[in-house]
């Protein structure tokens, strides 16, 4: 839920690349929010995202169409949430006021968010705390945005899901196998590629499968 006193207030997200958190700043900017940038934790290991994998060439893409700043948090595991906090502090002095996150029902994930917001005065923000996943999908979908599935959990989901492009009806076979229709309890992650609001769809392409403990990947790649 997003309160109506925020509205034209200055806000920094945190994306990620998948539906959620592009559904949550989607909520956000038609509330009246205006945002500042994104900010996005960045692997320097492994020179991709965290947990959603997505390249800086892609990112830059994404930036582009949106035309947002997107600003990468670059960090190991063990500097997460030090540098996370830096980042905040970064946007707040350049006027944010409030931070967007795109959890739905996560207790632990509320807490650790809502502690980065406090500890360095920002307002933290859950749209979509609450509400009923699969009415989340179908908003996100029936708004025009475009998403692949980039990664797959195979001890929850089977990966021929892999690469697919979400619609109602993969969705809805996603439920039918037993597994959450949001991915919420990490059967799935996803790109978002286009939408209300992109200016253009972003150009990428995916790799050759990779196969990681009890996961199934299609590597985000620039073109």
């Amino acid at each position: 839920m997003i309160e109506k006193e925020l509205k034209g207030k200055k806000f920094v997200a945190s994306y990620s690349g998948g539906k959620d958190s592009m559904l949550s700043i989607y909520r956000a900017i038609k509330a009246g929010l205006k945002p500042l940038c994104f900010i996005i934790t960045y692997n320097k290991d492994r020179n991709l995202s965290w947990f959603h994998g997505v390249p800086k060439g892609v990112l830059d893409s994404v930036s582009k169409s949106l035309n947002i700043p997107i600003w990468l948090i670059e960090t190991s595991g063990e500097e997460y949430t030090e540098n996370f906090e830096k980042a905040l502090i970064k946007a707040k002095e350049q006027g944010a006021e409030v931070c967007i996150f795109g959890d739905i029902d996560l207790e632990g994930h509320l807490k650790w968010c809502s502690e980065r917001c406090e500890n360095v005065g920002l307002k933290p923000c859950f749209p979509l705390w609450k509400e009923d996943r699969k009415k989340l999908v179908y908003e996100f979908l029936e708004s025009g945005f475009i998403a692949n599935f980039t990664v797959i959990n195979t001890n929850k989901l089977d990966d021929r899901f892999l690469g697919m492009t979400m619609t109602k009806e993969i969705c809805e076979q996603i439920e039918k196998e037993g597994a959450d229709i949001c991915g919420e309890n990490g059967e799935y992650h996803t790109f978002v590629s286009d939408g209300p609001i992109f200016k253009e769809k972003v150009n990428f392409k995916l790799g050759e499968k990779i196969e990681e403990n009890e996961y199934s990947i299609l590597p985000i790649k620039d073109i």
